[in-house]
């Protein structure tokens, strides 16, 4: 008897081509986790479950996913930070319900339709890599610890976009046109200043200052701005502006021509170490500091508190607390932390 793994079923074409290729070697049992009244593929994920012959179990994350998603993403919000709600969803709520299932039915391995990669090291540590380089989504996955990443298996690693989508034509799966969602799933129309403000957790309007503290006009609660940001300001000025700083104490929005958004140094809480143990002194990596491929040389050391000091060997423009810096040596992720 094959393997078997629990897969994350979403309803999209990744997890369905990513179910397909693993039946070729595993007995897969597809998982469709809901969210609440905002879940939306059920219907397709159930669709693809039963074309592909495997079974099909739904669970209900909706209150895993207020209490450590929602509710921190929202607080963030209103703290002048911006949350990055994925990198906290995968190991705190998806990645551990499928293990919940993997559990009750036996299985040995969960899997969803990510484009990452996994090995082991020679010391024998589960490590995450990159996906290939257009579809790469390491980045979100980085805070996995290494507990969850060796029972991981990433199908997709070896795949783009247009690989998976000539794939699923080719497999005759029915969600192989179906758009990509780009959104939060639990925002389906990507207005999260709305959804904060259903929520009853938005912030007032205040003003939007120079870096000198003239006032140059009104913002519409900080909760709908963030670092770097140039769009959407409704502020005319003698050069463009973005966003420099926000205050949540004063509420108040500081807005520059730019140039002071560049920083050097970089501090990040919270680790998450995956190819090695700990930080124990200065290394050299690359970093990501948004979800892009940009990448910084670095060097990274520990401090005192147990955080980490990041000196970018090139400036960085508008590092944000709330998101992630995470640290590579080549394809590897080595680890990553909050930056603060």
């Amino acid at each position: 008897m094959s393997t078997t793994v629990v897969l994350g079923l979403s309803g999209g074409v990744d997890s369905a081509v990513a179910a397909r290729l693993l039946q070729e070697n595993y007995t897969v049992i597809g998982l469709y986790l809901s969210i609440g009244p905002e879940a939306a593929g059920e219907a397709d994920a159930r669709r693809v479950a039963e074309e592909l012959g495997i079974e099909f179990h739904t669970m209900d994350i909706s209150r895993a996913l207020e209490e450590h998603v929602k509710a921190p993403f929202a607080a963030q919000y209103l703290s002048g930070r911006t949350p990055l709600p994925c990198a906290r969803c995968n190991p705190l709520v998806k990645f551990p319900a499928m293990l919940a299932l993997a559990h009750e039915v036996g299985a040995e391995w969960v899997t969803t339709g990510h484009y990452a990669r996994t090995e082991m090291d020679k010391a024998g540590r589960s490590l995450l890599l990159k996906g290939r380089p257009a579809n790469d989504q390491s980045y979100m996955l980085s805070r996995l610890p290494r507990e969850i990443i060796q029972r991981v298996i990433f199908p997709l690693g070896d795949y783009d976009k247009s690989m998976v989508r000539i794939k699923a034509e080719a497999f005759g799966i029915p969600v192989a046109h179906k758009p990509d969602s780009m959104e939060i799933c639990f925002i389906p129309d990507d207005d999260y200043g709305r959804w904060l403000e259903n929520r009853g957790q938005s912030c007032p309007p205040g003003d939007f200052i120079a870096p000198d503290g003239t006032v140059l006009g009104r913002h519409r609660g900080i909760h709908r701005y963030t670092l770097g940001q140039g769009r959407g300001l409704g502020v005319s000025g003698p050069h463009r502006y973005y966003v420099s700083a926000i205050d949540p104490k004063a509420n108040t929005v500081t807005l520059s021509d730019g140039s002071d958004l560049f920083r050097e140094e970089i501090f990040c809480t919270d680790p998450n170490w995956i190819a090695v143990d700990a930080l124990e002194g200065p290394r050299e990596v690359s970093a990501r500091f948004r979800h892009a491929k940009t990448e910084t040389p670095c060097t990274i050391l520990p401090t005192a508190e147990g955080g980490i000091l990041v000196k970018a060997h090139t400036p960085v423009r508008a590092p944000t607390p709330g998101q992630l810096a995470v640290f590579y040596e080549g394809d590897v992720v080595v680890g990553s932390g909050w930056i603060s």
